[in-house]
């Protein structure tokens, strides 16, 4: 029984890797009919059985989306690359703060805020529509692409991960430091931000998935066809081109490369960053 053992784990090991594998694939095959179907023509994207590899592949579809005069997918991804970036800049600066003084700055009722600020996670995202609605009304900033950046900045699930990795830091480290005359900023940008660098990039590709993918908030809040961002963009295309699956597939291929690249460059420090948010405190 005893010479059997190894055998077995490794059995099981290849079972449980053969599994994963296909699982994987299984999950990439509409990825991949996606990319197929945006080489080929209108006619041929639904047939069956499936042509994998089309025969006459059309890069000419591409270059027909990016350059589309009445919806240019080139204006869409740059609208969507200028919202993401400035969001997640806005983010990663008020999360950290806000972050910073609940983890390591005692005050009264510290826990009790931050316990009513995560309440405000159970509020449905649809039912400050209206509210916000009368807001940008009010400021000026309606069908600019400030109503995507503002509200974006304040991020409560960032605030939470942030938090939770900053109460992992130990307090030796920002104790010794005010015995030696730092200040909180001081503290802040030398010592957490270089030990806690794992949970901004989990914090960036959360938030740049979020931002990317947005549908509601520009459909509510954006009506000016030059504001569009990607998710807007195609539905617009869509609406224009529907009897041409293979140019919105070309267009939602585009889409959907940016955030397979981040995750791919970052999943390391993803995992990391993930791995040490455990609840602290």
């Amino acid at each position: 029984m005893t010479t059997s053992a190894p055998w077995v784990k490794r059995l099981i090991k290849l079972l449980v890797t053969v599994a994963v594998t296909a699982l994987g694939i299984l999950m990439l095959m509409p990825f991949l009919w996606m990319l197929s179907a945006s080489l080929k023509l209108p006619a041929e994207v639904f047939q069956f059985p499936i042509r994998w590899i089309p025969e006459h592949p059309r890069f000419e579809n591409y270059k027909f989306v990016w350059t589309n005069k009445y919806y240019p997918f080139s204006l869409f991804f740059f609208n969507s690359i200028k919202v993401t970036v400035l969001t997640i800049l806005g983010t990663l600066l008020v999360s950290a703060a806000a972050a910073y003084a609940f983890a390591k700055i005692e005050f009264r009722g510290k826990n009790i805020i931050f316990l009513v600020y995560l309440t405000t996670l159970m509020i449905p995202h649809q039912v400050t529509l209206v509210p916000r609605f009368i807001l940008f009304n009010w400021f000026g900033v309606y069908d600019t692409h400030w109503t995507l950046i503002l509200p974006g900045m304040f991020n409560i699930i960032g605030i939470f991960l942030l938090r939770q990795i900053f109460m992992g830091i130990p307090k030796d480290f920002s104790e010794s430091a005010f015995i030696d005359g730092a200040g909180h900023f001081s503290i802040f940008w030398r010592i957490v931000i270089p030990l806690a660098k794992p949970g901004f990039v989990s914090l960036i590709i959360l938030s740049f998935v979020w931002n990317w993918n947005n549908y509601l908030d520009p459909l509510i809040f954006l009506t000016s066809k030059e504001l569009f961002t990607i998710p807007v963009g195609l539905q617009a295309l869509l609406d224009q081109e529907g009897i041409r699956t293979n140019l919105v597939m070309a267009g939602a291929t585009c889409a959907v490369l940016p955030i397979m690249l981040v995750f791919l460059l970052f999943q390391k420090y993803f995992i990391q960053g993930i791995a040490s948010s455990g609840v602290k405190g």
